[in-house]
C-alpha cells in the first residue's frame, strides 16, 4: 500500500505540480491567438489531482449531478455535526437554519451545501447509474431519520443562481415535499412553519418559499457598500440593506420574485445561521462576501428578533473529518493562525502595494464581521494596532509600499472605536494611532500637490 502511494505521488502528483508554470505559459500562448487546453474545476486540497495542472480553461460540474455521490456524504456529515453542536450547546433541535450557498463552492466540492440542506430537511438524493445525475428525491422515514426533520432557509449567492437554476428548482422540490408530509408538526418543522404561514395569508407557493437571493441580474448582498460608506448605526440599517439586496424568491416558476415580507418571516425563525468552508486555501478573513452574506444573515436575525441566533462555520476540509465550530472561536483561530501570524505578515511585506492592501483589505473584513456578527473581541483590535500600525517594521513597510493602505487601517480602528465595537480602547493606543494618522495624512497631502 505504501509503494502504491508513493508511485502514484511520483508518477502524478509530483509532475503535475511542476508544471504549474503552464499557468504564464498558457497566458502569453493565448495572446498570442494560440490554444489554451481544457481542464476539470475543482480544489486538489478534496483529492481532485485531475484538476492539476493548472493553467487550463477549465469547465464546470454538470448542474444535473449536483450533489454527487461524495458530496452526498460529505453533507450529511456536516448536517449531523451542526446539529450535534446545537443539540450540545441547547439541549434541542433548531427548527429551522440559515444557510449560505455559493456557486465557487458547489464547483468545488459537487454540492457539499446542497446535500447538507436535503440532510437537515430528510430527504435523499438517487442518481442515474448511466449519467451520475439525481433523478429523483425520496424522503428519509422519520424512523430511520432519527430526528425532526429541520426547516431550512437559503441564501443563494448571485452566481449559484446563475450557474445551477436545476439544483434551485431540486431544493424547491424538497421543501414541498417534506411541506407535504403527513407527520407530526413537532417532527417535521418545515410542516409546522408552512401550516403557520398559511394561516397568515393563506398562499401555499409563498408558504413552502425557502431560497432567496439577490434581483435577477445583480449580485452581492450589499453590506460591503454600507460598511464602506459608514453610513449605517445599528442592527436595523443593516438588516434593512441586507433584505433589500437579498429579498427576491427563487424556485420552480420563481425566477426572482419581491419577496422581502416571505424572508422576513422564514429569517425571524432561524436558529442557527451557517456558513462552510471546504478549502484550506482562504478563510473567512479573506473575503468580504463572508461577513456580507453570513454576518448580514445574522444581523438581520438579530434585527428581526431581538437575539442572536447561533453562529456557526461549518468546515469540509478535510471530508472525512467535519466539524462545526462557533463563529466566534474561527474568528479567533483565524486570527492567531493567519491575521497576526509573523510569517503571513512578513510575506505580504514581499509584496510591496498589493501586500499592504491585503493588509488593510483583511481590517476591513473583520470589522465588518464585528459590525454584523460581534466577533472581534478587544484584544483583537490591540494586536491589530500593535502589529499592523506600531510595529516599526510594519509601519515603514506600509508607508513606503502603500501610505493609503496605513490610512485606510488607522481610521478603521479609529471608527471602531468610536462605534463602540471597540469596546475600551488602552487610550495611549489610541493616542498613537492618532498620531500615525495624522503623519500620514500630511505625507499624502505633500504627495497630492
Amino acid at each position: 500500500e505504501v509503494r502504491r502511494v508513493l508511485e502514484f505521488a511520483a508518477t502524478q502528483v509530483v509532475p503535475r505540480l511542476a508544471r504549474t508554470t503552464d499557468e504564464l505559459d498558457h497566458v502569453l500562448h493565448a495572446l498570442t491567438g494560440g490554444f489554451v487546453p481544457a481542464g476539470p474545476s475543482g480544489s486538489p486540497l478534496r483529492g481532485l489531482v485531475n484538476v492539476l495542472p493548472t493553467g487550463r480553461n477549465f469547465y464546470t460540474v454538470d448542474p444535473r449531478a449536483v450533489p454527487s455521490r461524495l458530496a452526498w456524504q460529505t453533507g450529511q456529515a456536516m448536517a449531523d455535526s451542526l446539529l450535534r453542536r446545537h443539540l450540545d450547546e441547547t439541549g434541542a433541535y433548531p427548527e429551522s437554519v440559515g444557510l449560505s450557498v455559493w456557486g465557487t463552492s458547489a464547483m468545488r466540492t459537487s454540492g457539499d451545501d446542497v446535500a447538507e440542506v436535503l440532510a437537515l430537511l430528510g430527504v435523499r438524493p438517487e442518481w442515474d447509474e448511466a449519467s451520475r445525475r439525481v433523478s429523483r428525491l425520496d424522503v428519509v422515514p422519520l424512523e430511520e431519520l432519527g430526528r425532526p426533520r429541520v426547516d431550512v432557509t437559503v441564501r443563494i449567492s448571485g452566481f449559484f443562481r446563475d450557474a445551477f437554476p436545476h439544483v434551485v428548482a431540486m431544493l424547491d422540490d424538497a421543501v414541498k415535499l417534506v411541506a407535504d408530509l403527513d407527520e407530526p408538526e413537532e417532527r417535521n418543522f418545515v410542516r409546522a412553519h408552512t401550516r403557520a404561514d398559511l394561516a397568515e395569508h393563506g398562499d401555499q407557493r409563498r408558504a413552502t418559499t425557502r431560497i432567496f437571493g439577490s434581483a435577477p441580474g445583480s449580485y452581492g448582498a450589499g453590506i460591503l457598500q454600507l460598511v464602506e460608506s459608514g453610513n449605517w448605526r445599528d442592527d436595523r440599517d443593516l438588516a434593512e440593506v441586507y433584505t433589500a439586496w437579498g429579498g427576491y424568491a427563487y424556485g420552480r416558476d420563481l425566477d426572482g420574485v419581491p419577496a422581502a415580507d416571505d424572508m422576513r418571516a422564514n429569517y425571524r425563525r432561524i436558529k442557527v445561521a451557517a456558513k462552510n468552508i471546504d478549502s484550506a486555501e482562504h478563510d473567512i478573513a479573506d473575503s468580504d462576501d463572508y461577513f456580507q452574506y453570513h454576518g448580514g444573515m445574522i444581523a438581520t436575525v438579530r434585527a428581526l428578533t431581538g437575539a442572536d441566533p447561533k453562529a456557526y462555520v461549518g468546515d469540509s476540509t478535510t471530508p472525512d473529518a467535519v466539524r462545526t465550530r462557533p463563529l466566534a472561536d474561527e474568528t479567533a483561530r483565524v486570527f492567531r493562525a493567519r491575521v497576526v501570524n509573523p510569517r503571513w505578515i512578513s510575506a505580504m511585506r514581499r509584496h510591496g502595494y498589493k501586500g499592504a492592501f491585503e493588509l488593510a483589505a483583511t481590517v476591513d473584513y473583520l470589522f465588518g464581521f464585528d459590525a454584523t456578527a460581534g466577533v472581534v473581541h478587544d484584544w483583537m483590535y490591540e494586536k491589530l494596532a500593535a502589529e499592523y500600525v506600531l510595529d516599526a517594521d510594519t509601519q515603514e513597510f506600509l508607508r513606503e509600499s502603500n501610505p493609503w493602505a496605513l490610512h485606510g487601517i488607522v481610521e478603521r480602528l479609529h471608527e471602531a472605536a468610536r462605534r463602540g465595537l471597540w469596546a475600551e480602547p488602552d487610550p495611549a493606543t489610541l493616542e498613537a494611532l492618532t498620531e500615525v494618522y495624522l503623519e500620514v495624512e500630511g505625507d499624502l497631502e505633500d504627495r497630492s500637490e
